[in-house]
């Protein structure tokens, strides 16, 4: 089977997020088909970007589209999208006639390459999927505040109720769904959840050593006999690491400290916090590689993953740094409310509320009170059901049996 997979922000090992495509396809190749990846060659996600053009990367062709670079979410970046689907527009007939896909997937985040994805199925007389990441329009317009009447917002309506309507299938990475697709028109005999992933052959090997400032952070932590709590990911609001410090303060005269890693919007002003404030057991330090996340999660005892009370959870959360902390078989702290909840499911953490420092310190105390082994029992029980759920190997299988394609 042919599959040519649109995503604009797609990514590889060697360049960073997104990650997804890239292990889906992995899958599908080594499963016999042949998969292209469209995506640009300009995108905020990736530390490193592609040259413009073609590029074999483990057996998936990768064609990327010249788009013009941007930061932030302005004007700029409208551009850039522009350039992406205007030009998939403009090569749609070559596309078709050349890669004759059976399948041709929309999966950018937002949804207009609906629009281009159709214009190339009906050419190749391929079946057309669209794969949901988020919803949208209600995604801006719940999380900041767009007005569902702004141009941006009913476009983007436009294109989300096109893909249900048009489309042979839909794959949803969010679990909670099915009331808002039909709502918006969706036959929901069309709907397949396929959540996000891990590949268990990148934990299989020796994991990379730690970056040595790491390493020392996590070094003075053990020569304090303290219980390691452990934070690895993006640092923006959304991550709701205020509320981490503030139970951090209430922790002040626990045998607790505190190792985060990442970057983001608001690590500055999280480091001047730390700083102001002296609290002095929380360490913040530049993002590691991929690499190296397998070591700084063995390295750690307690795994803290938190979110803001936000309404548009309740359709339900696939984060992709929980896969790892339960692949790492830590035991989590998850300070959520949302449509579902794989901690609690998996019986791998505690679940407390959200935005709630008090409830945050209470879990990362009861979870410090337990023996070694009882936390280890919780990390055990993540990583069997990661294995069993969110393995990539069973997840492409499940999205080709969506699509209704051969396995």
């Amino acid at each position: 089977m042919n599959i040519l997979l649109i995503n604009h922000y797609a990514g590889t090992p060697a360049l960073g997020m997104e990650y997804r495509p890239y292990y889906l396809a992995r899958e599908w190749v080594r499963l016999g088909h042949q998969v292209t990846i469209v995506a640009a060659a300009c995108s905020h996600y990736r530390a490193r970007q592609p040259s413009v053009g073609q590029e074999l990367v483990d057996g998936i062709s990768y064609r990327w589209l010249s788009t013009p670079a941007y930061t932030g979410n302005g004007w700029a970046r409208m551009r850039n999208v522009w350039s992406f689907l205007s030009q998939l527009w403009t090569q749609a007939p070559e596309m078709a006639a050349t890669l004759r896909p059976d399948v041709v997937i929309s999966s950018s985040t937002y949804p207009m390459d609906t629009w281009v994805a159709r214009r190339i199925a009906q050419l190749a007389g391929a079946r057309l999927v669209h794969e949901v990441h988020d919803l949208w329009p209600l995604s801006p317009v719940e999380l900041s505040g767009m007005s569902p009447w702004h141009p941006f917002a009913l476009i983007c309506q436009s294109a989300e109720d096109a893909a249900y309507r048009h489309s042979d299938a839909v794959v949803s990475m969010l679990p909670k769904v099915h009331a808002h697709m039909a709502s918006r028109g969706l036959d929901l005999k069309k709907l397949s959840i396929v959540p996000n992933g891990i590949s268990p052959e990148e934990w299989a090997a020796q994991p990379a050593p730690l970056r040595t400032d790491v390493e020392q952070a996590i070094d003075a932590a053990r020569r304090a006999g303290a219980v390691i709590v452990g934070y690895a990911g993006s640092m923006g609001r959304p991550n709701a690491l205020d509320v981490l410090l503030d139970a951090a303060r209430l922790l002040a005269d626990q045998p607790l400290r505190f190792v985060l890693v990442g970057d983001g919007h608001e690590r500055e002003r999280l480091a001047a916090r730390i700083s102001t404030e002296g609290l002095a057991q929380v360490a913040l330090l530049p993002p590691i590689p991929k690499v190296q996340v397998p070591a700084f999660l063995a390295a750690v005892d307690i795994a803290y993953l938190g979110w803001q009370r936000q309404p548009l959870y309740r359709f339900g959360i696939a984060p992709n740094k929980l896969m790892d902390y339960m692949m790492a078989a830590r035991p989590v702290l998850h300070s959520v409310e949302a449509g579902n909840d794989p901690v609690a499911e998996s019986g791998c953490g505690l679940t407390v509320a959200p935005e709630a420092p008090e409830e945050v310190a209470r879990g990362l105390r009861q979870l410090a009170a337990m023996s070694p082994l009882e936390r280890r029992q919780f990390g055990e029980r993540g990583r069997a059901y990661v294995l069993k759920h969110h393995a990539y190997p069973v997840l492409a299988r499940q999205f080709l049996a969506a699509v209704g394609g051969p396995a």
